[in-house]
């Protein structure tokens, strides 16, 4: 991608720092629909160049050139878009595949499925609380699933996945295991602070100090006591949370200490690894290898040509 660059991106993120000789500069990444790119704008002055914030849509012009292996934009010139533009937020917020609404109607429908009453109730009412929310809400900040209605398409993903499991495994609880699969990131709806245009642009100070496995295992017991929930029910929803993560190292208060929450943990890591490989390897050509992934153990991925790599899982 090295050499000049002019044209629009939307502001993920944008700090304003100073550099070893005390001058200040521009430190944002931009994105749209396709890719994003770590940005710098040297010598900045809020007089001359203007204020700008996440989910901005912005005009620059520059020279992508290489630093420590990844693209980087060097900005020389940059403003706000302007009406005469022409210019639509939906081509630079990348969006998961479905609307929201296909996607929230179909865990309701898994959950109308639920036979056991308690789970049933308590799991209903914990996405009923955030419904308007998960429209949109991305998954995650920087990794997978980080769209415009990213969090109901990773949730969805992986109660597919959880269907064919529990078809395949006849000793597996299906009510216990889908209920925990639809609210074990719930509360990535408080981790996150958002843009206006749907992306996150960092943690809540919840986030920050207490993060979503908690928050989620605190908000069912809350849930279940004001519902009259059998304490036991919650209790296996909450350790499924507080485990997903699978290793303390990955943030797992716990280790998973039952079947389902096992499956669970296994297949939000699958689904996870998928989507990033897929989005890597879709950004380079057949019989090419990716650069080396940190999220994926750093290795690089080959892209074999066999399958256009798609992101999106068949949900229809």
């Amino acid at each position: 991608m090295a050499g000049s660059s002019d044209g629009f991106w939307l502001i993920k993120t944008v700090d304003k720092k100073v550099n070893v000789k005390g001058a200040p500069y521009l430190d944002m990444m931009l994105c749209n629909k396709e890719t994003e790119i770590s940005a710098k704008l040297w010598d900045y002055s809020e007089l001359v160049h203007g204020a700008y914030a996440p989910g901005d849509v912005i005009k620059v012009r520059g020279s992508v050139t290489q630093f420590n292996g990844n693209d980087q934009l060097r900005v020389d010139k940059i403003r706000h878009t302007e009406v005469n533009d022409g210019v639509n937020i939906a081509d630079f917020v990348p969006t998961a595949e479905y609307s929201g609404e296909m996607m929230l109607g179909e865990i309701m429908n898994i959950i109308a499925n639920v036979a056991d009453e308690e789970l049933q109730r308590l799991t209903y009412e914990l996405v009923k609380e955030k419904e308007d929310q998960l429209l949109h809400w991305p998954a995650a900040f920087k990794l997978h699933h980080a769209i415009r209605g990213g969090l109901l398409y990773h949730t969805l993903s992986i109660l597919r996945l959880c269907q064919s499991v529990a078809g395949i495994y006849p000793g597996v609880d299906k009510d216990l295991l889908m209920c925990g699969a639809i609210v074990h990131d719930l509360c990535k709806i408080e981790e996150f602070n958002l843009s206006s245009a749907g992306l996150v642009t960092g943690y809540s100070v919840k986030g920050e100090l207490i993060g979503h496995l908690v928050m989620g295992a605190m908000k069912i017991e809350s849930k279940a006591q004001q519902l009259g929930i059998s304490s036991e029910k919650a209790m296996l929803l909450q350790h499924m949370v507080i485990s997903h993560h699978g290793e303390p190292e990955f943030g797992a208060a716990v280790r998973p200490m039952f079947l389902e929450a096992e499956i669970l943990s296994q297949l939000d890591k699958l689904d996870a690894t998928i989507y990033e490989i897929n989005e890597a390897v879709s950004g380079v050509g057949n019989g090419e290898f990716t650069q080396r992934q940190w999220a994926l153990d750093n290795r690089k991925l080959f892209n074999h040509g066999r399958k256009l790599p798609q992101t999106k899982a068949n949900l229809e």
